[in-house]
């Protein structure tokens, strides 16, 4: 009786303890994560820097750490501080009415054949007015958000340097001890061997395909449509191409959702049928292609999710913790998926 009493009493205590601890670390959640991702990214690169290095894991660490800052912290920082001034050019376009959504759908349906309109107005006239004007509401009050939120983002740059440093700090020791961490995290797990040895394998395997697969993939997609933005004149180019590698992480759908609508207003408003064209050839030519020609091989069949849980994971995990969500999203499905299909195994044993 003394030692069931004292085991779930420690037990108790591990878990208060480990629930004050990650209260503790919550506000800064993103940098460690974002350094535990870097490393298990550039974890091949730091077993190559050990093997030529020796016993001297400091130094590689210094290194893989140097070499992290120059290949995506200095890249995408100057990227972002560009997206910033871009999206406060387009908040302020949003706030001055510059932008009238409604009188682009106006022009839209004014381009349309004159048996679409009749068809149109004798579907619905009155409930596509008010879709219309729902849409147009929405239109207008994400373009606010978006741009208001990079304009914040902008501002707060004390809390951008902060948790900078703090994800620098911990890469040097993820890349110097991530052996002996993980080998504690898993000795510690009250699981089997087995079991502790697939789930972190798994966690591992996500954690690359999602990032260095899906982020290449999405960088890749997001600059081509933004430098044919910019070949056909289209303002905010750059934001534009963020936007298209922001969706081009959702299956399915992606980057079609802005360059998409963007042709069929230059063609049917504008009546420029060769930018319109020229974007549709792109869009589905070349932007289309390059995730059916690049994610076997950046991703990997055995690591990757189905597409449908890879949509509904990643949206969902971006609409509860923001741009972070887009890898806890999937990486809790493929977790998920994974004990239970270890439960399965067991069961069938």
């Amino acid at each position: 009786m003394r030692d069931t009493t004292e085991q779930k009493g420690f037990t108790l205590l591990l878990i208060l303890v480990t629930v004050a601890f990650c209260w503790l670390l919550l506000p800064f959640y993103g940098a460690i994560m974002w350094a535990a991702i870097l490393a298990i990214i550039f974890s091949p690169m730091q077993n190559w820097l050990l093997l030529r290095l020796g016993p001297r894991r400091n130094l590689a660490a210094v290194l893989s750490v140097l070499i992290c800052i120059v290949i995506a912290i200095i890249p995408m920082t100057l990227i972002a501080m560009a997206l910033v001034d871009q999206g406060k050019q387009v908040f302020e376009r949003a706030q001055s009415h510059n932008f009238d959504v409604s009188r682009i759908l106006d022009d839209v349906r004014a381009a349309l054949p004159p048996m679409a309109r009749q068809w149109l107005d004798q579907v619905g006239g009155e409930e596509i007015a008010q879709l219309r004007q729902k849409l147009t509401d929405g239109l207008m009050q994400g373009s606010q958000l978006v741009a208001g939120k990079a304009f914040t983002i902008g501002q707060d740059t004390l809390s951008f340097l902060i948790s900078s440093g703090i994800m620098l700090y911990l890469l040097f020791f993820f890349f110097r001890d991530g052996r002996f961490i993980a080998r504690n995290i898993r000795a510690s797990m009250p699981l089997s061997e087995e079991y502790s040895r697939q789930l972190i394998g798994k966690t591992a395997a996500v954690v690359r395909a999602t990032v260095k697969g899906n982020v290449i993939i999405a960088l890749i997609q997001g600059t081509i449509g933004g430098v044919a933005f910019w070949f056909i004149g289209i303002e905010g180019a750059l934001l534009w191409g963020a936007v298209m590698s922001f969706l081009s992480l959702l299956p399915a759908i992606g980057a079609a959702l802005v360059w998409a609508p963007v042709a069929a207003y230059l063609m049917l408003v504008q009546g420029d049928y060769f930018s319109g064209l020229l974007l549709v050839g792109v869009g589905v030519g070349v932007i289309g292609l390059v995730d059916n020609l690049l994610r076997p091989p950046l991703v990997g069949k055995d690591t990757r999710l189905p597409d449908y849980v890879v949509l509904t994971s990643t949206v969902g995990g971006m609409s509860i913790l923001g741009i972070n969500g887009f890898v806890i999203g999937p990486l809790v499905a493929a977790l998920f998926m994974a004990a239970w299909g270890l439960f399965r195994e067991e069961r069938e044993r």
